[in-house]
C-alpha cells in the first residue's frame, strides 16, 4: 500500500473518533413568539443537545419568556393559578426570560426521548394560547 493512502485512512480513523456518539449534531429549532401563539418550525426532534432560537415576535409592545418543561400533561391543560402555570408541579428544563419585542435569544439543552410543553408564562399569557407540544424521539 503506499504511502498516500496510509496517511488518508490514518486521517479518516481520527476523523470518525471525534464524530458525536450519538451520531448526530446538535439541532436548532426556530422560535417565533407572536402577540397570542407559540410557532415552531418544527414540533420534533432527535434526542441530543437542541438550541431553541426564539424570536419575539410580537406586533405589540408585549414582553415574551419561553420556557420548557417536560411533562405528558396535554399542553392545554396544564394547571394555572393567577394567570400563570404553576411550573414547580413540572420538570423546568430551561427558559428564555425577558424577551422584548424584536429581540433574539437562545437556549441550548441536552433533550432526552419525551414529550414536552413549551410555554409562555407572563401572566394570561398561556391562557391566550401561548403553549405547544413537542416530542424528543430516540
Amino acid at each position: 500500500m503506499k504511502a498516500g493512502r496510509k496517511d488518508a485512512r490514518y486521517v479518516l480513523a481520527i476523523v470518525a473518533l471525534m464524530l458525536p456518539l450519538s451520531g448526530r449534531a446538535s439541532e436548532t429549532i426556530h422560535v417565533r413568539l407572536t402577540d397570542n401563539a407559540i410557532q415552531l418550525d418544527t414540533d420534533t426532534t432527535e434526542a441530543g443537545n437542541v438550541t431553541f432560537e426564539v424570536s419575539n415576535e410580537a406586533k405589540s409592545n408585549t414582553e415574551h419568556e419561553f420556557v420548557v418543561l417536560r411533562t405528558d400533561t396535554d399542553e392545554a391543560r396544564l394547571p394555572v393559578r393567577n394567570g400563570q402555570v404553576t411550573e414547580s408541579r413540572f420538570r423546568k428544563m430551561g427558559e428564555v426570560e425577558d424577551l422584548d419585542q424584536h429581540s433574539t435569544k437562545r437556549l441550548s439543552l441536552k433533550l432526552v426521548p419525551g414529550r414536552y410543553v413549551l410555554i409562555c408564562n407572563r401572566p394570561g399569557h398561556y391562557e391566550m394560547g401561548m403553549h405547544k407540544s413537542f416530542v424528543v424521539e430516540r
